[in-house]
């Protein structure tokens, strides 16, 4: 059953090859083979995880792990991402997780049921951020990002980010997006955060440069975060 509906997938999304994406997508996802990128532009992506969402053989897709393309990565989190009932829609992310491989897969992947249910979150966001997979750990700021800055928003989330210390940097980078994004939404509650230098040197200098370049953050709030800077080149 797998395999009829993974090569129709397959044979689909070759039809939809476009070389020129395919390179590019080559150029700004690096860490996967090139070889493993068909080049299918995401809208056509988010069309078929829609009809597979509606196929009786949807779930051997989702089992038959790892996938080989990263179109197929992409589809997975794009059916993830469109599932209705809470619990399966876990469940599944919870198996798919491990395999993410890179940050587009990564940060596309966010399940709109998750708006209905922010009472069961927190503690699967903690479960993540506390992974040792790079690409867990990116996903649990990811929500923690998306779903408590504003009204459900509590100090004692970025204080959870802050206790994050990792050698990757596609983590690092999510925690430096995490504080600016939190700078821009709650500023007088993050900022102890940057002046305390609550997190590493490299990623302290690049959450308050992703702050200055945020078109939310006031000019006059941008020249005292510029004054908090680590001096030094920390690239």
């Amino acid at each position: 059953m797998a395999k009829g509906i993974v090569d129709k997938i397959r044979k689909e999304l070759n039809g939809l090859k476009d070389e020129k994406y395919r390179l590019m997508q080559c150029k700004i996802i690096p860490g996967i083979e090139p070889d493993s990128i068909i080049g299918v532009r995401t809208p056509e992506l988010r069309k078929m995880a829609k009809q597979i969402l509606k196929h009786d053989d949807a779930d051997a897709f989702l089992s038959d792990l790892p996938h080989k393309y990263f179109e197929e990565n992409q589809l997975h989190a794009f059916v993830i991402s469109e599932m209705k009932d809470y619990d399966r829609c876990v469940t599944l992310l919870n198996a798919f997780l491990p395999y993410v491989n890179n940050w587009a897969t990564c940060d596309q992947m966010s399940p709109k049921v998750f708006k209905k249910h922010h009472d069961k979150l927190p503690e699967l966001i903690r479960s993540w951020m506390g992974s040792k997979e790079a690409y867990t750990i990116r996903f649990g700021i990811g929500m923690l990002m998306e779903h408590f800055l504003d009204e459900e928003y509590d100090p004692k989330y970025p204080e959870a980010v802050a206790g994050i210390r990792s050698e990757e940097y596609y983590v690092n980078m999510m925690i430096a997006w995490y504080y600016a994004t939190a700078l821009a939404k709650q500023y007088e509650s993050v900022l102890p955060f940057i002046e305390g230098r609550r997190l590493d040197t490299w990623t302290h200098n690049k959450a308050i440069q992703k702050s200055i370049e945020s078109y939310r953050i006031s000019d006059e709030r941008k020249a005292y975060l510029k004054t908090l800077k680590y001096k030094g080149n920390t690239d």
